[in-house]
């Protein structure tokens, strides 16, 4: 494996829980909130949005906000069992690939080995 594995997926018109993220999956995977600070007379469309959670199994972690998740790995290593299952976590919650609902422009998944088990 050449590189690290870095992807980054998002989900359109709803957001994620991120205390309900941590609270479900905080024991099987490290879980740790970061709270952004806030201002109440800030002109942004995104200032309830900007909290992020942390999800780290094996080799794979994800820096997920409301909208979107960036999975990535330090050093490039196989994914074992607990990154398949982080991975698949993330695909299911970030259903899209791209921001935006336009056809074009969409980021392709890298690809990734899996650990040999036996």
């Amino acid at each position: 494996m050449p590189e690290p594995y870095h992807h980054v997926r998002f989900r359109w018109w709803t957001s994620v829980d991120l205390d309900r993220l941590v609270s479900e999956y905080g024991g099987q995977y490290n879980a740790e909130k970061r709270a952004h600070p806030k201002d109440d007379v800030e002109l942004t469309l995104y200032k309830d949005q900007r909290d992020e959670v942390t999800l780290r199994a094996d080799t794979l972690s994800v820096a997920a906000s409301a909208v979107r998740a960036v999975l990535f790995q330090r050093e490039a290593k196989p994914f074992t069992g607990r990154d398949l299952a982080l991975r698949k976590l993330i695909f299911d919650l970030y259903d899209k690939t791209t921001l935006t609902p336009f056809p074009w422009g969409g980021l392709s998944e890298p690809r990734y080995e899996v650990e040999e088990t036996g």
